[in-house]
């Protein structure tokens, strides 16, 4: 079997844990910021795992990280 190719775009947004799971960013903390709440913009702000359905797609985009 010949190797996989990396998504670069995918390997720039997303991470795999030590476990194997996937970490990607939220969206929507570019611009227009002041019409936001404070808690909003903190939560934004955090990582959090990519959902069950789309784990796959992500998974199959990042082979070897």
């Amino acid at each position: 079997m010949p190797k996989l190719k990396t998504h670069k775009g995918a390997a720039k947004r997303f991470k795999k844990t030590g476990t194997g799971k996937i970490v990607r960013h939220k969206a929507g903390l570019r611009h227009i910021l002041s019409s936001k709440a404070k808690k909003r913009k903190k939560q934004l702000g955090q990582a959090t795992l990519v959902s069950d359905g789309d784990y796959k797609k992500a998974a199959r985009m990042i082979p070897y990280m």
